[in-house]
């Protein structure tokens, strides 16, 4: 029986971060583990350059430091395939294909789109490859005929867009040979997202508000005892709230069964008076080392040969480049554009 396809990625603009493992990483490794089904994962340098092309040393430097958080979560190439979005061209081949599917007005009112080019401030100066690149995601999707594509609530609107390129695409060509993917959407709008240390709605890379997968512990002990907490328990006797501080909300994310009994006491504890923020912060401290150990260690081994790593990502491309060019086939059989 064929396993489910699973498409998911990270624009390589940065390293990544506790939000990300918290988001995304940590159920990618759960799903390859899982064995039900065959997971693609890619680093996606082209759709970076869409807002990063006069800066894309970034891209480059980012590359080795992505698939150092890959590997070091758990994410194994014999298990996955990773890959790099540019060294498939065929990526590039379907988005032409693709483009003359949909009409300019409908990428204008995507609703993701509308708000990301807000976000940046391009104002009238939007590169067209920004505006276009929900038809690079629909070739990226469709080009491994992913079933599905975990992505977060705001990323709704992108799906819908592939689902209408793979229906228009196989009603004009009369054929089957794309797949329409399904979304696979956090519980609850509130889920998967980690909060910044400085209490913003969201842990980012541009805010500079994160834990990265990659801080040895001396840096993320300095993080965390910077850590928002209740700005008016001043003093250790004084009654703290639990709502809104950080280091109680990342103890609710990352403790485990084990642990849950002392965090409840801990809180009960600091919101009658008597117990200060630096031990509820060493505490954090403990169970943010226990998880990042592993991950610490094993990043720390592969960093050791990046040529490795490299070979990695050139095997996983070229495997993966070798699916993308039967799907292209097929395209262009239907289409009627394999002339030779």
């Amino acid at each position: 029986m064929t396993k489910p396809i699973i498409l998911t990625g990270d624009r390589p603009t940065g390293k990544l971060h506790l939000g990300h493992y918290v988001g995304s990483l940590k159920n990618r490794v759960r799903l390859q583990n899982e064995d039900k089904y065959q997971l693609f994962v890619f680093l996606a340098d082209q759709q970076a350059l869409t807002d990063h092309a006069k800066d894309s040393e970034i891209i480059k430097e980012s590359i080795g430091n992505v698939a150092l958080d890959y590997l070091s979560v758990g994410l194994d190439p014999k298990k996955s395939t990773l890959f790099i979005q540019s060294q498939i061209p065929e990526l590039a081949e379907l988005t032409m294909y693709y483009m003359n599917l949909v009409s300019l007005a409908r990428l204008e009112r995507n609703p993701t789109v509308k708000s990301e080019i807000a976000q940046k401030g391009f104002g009238e100066s939007i590169p067209t490859g920004f505006l276009v690149y929900p038809i690079s995601q629909a070739a990226d999707i469709t080009a491994f005929k992913a079933n599905l594509v975990p992505v977060g609530n705001d990323q709704k609107p992108m799906i819908e867009q592939t689902r209408e390129i793979v229906r228009s695409f196989n009603h004009t060509y009369k054929t089957t040979c794309l797949v329409e993917p399904e979304g696979i959407y956090p519980s609850s709008a509130g889920a998967g997202r980690l909060p910044g240390l400085d209490g913003n709605a969201k842990m980012s890379k541009s805010l500079g508000n994160g834990i990265y997968l990659s801080d040895d512990m001396d840096t993320v002990r300095k993080k965390v005892m910077s850590m928002y907490t209740d700005p008016n328990h001043i003093k250790v006797e004084d009654p703290g709230q639990i709502e809104g501080n950080m280091v109680f909300h990342y103890l609710d994310i990352f403790a485990r069964k084990e642990d849950l009994a002392e965090v409840q006491a801990m809180k009960e504890h600091y919101q009658r008076g008597g117990l200060g923020d630096v031990k509820t912060k060493r505490y954090l401290l403990d169970i943010l080392e226990r998880e990042l150990a592993p991950i610490h260690e094993r990043r720390l081994d592969y960093a050791k040969d990046m040529g490795e790593v490299f070979h990695m990502l050139d095997q996983g491309s070229q495997a993966a480049q070798a699916v993308a060019a039967k799907t292209l086939s097929e395209v262009k059989a239907a289409m009627g554009i394999n002339y030779f």
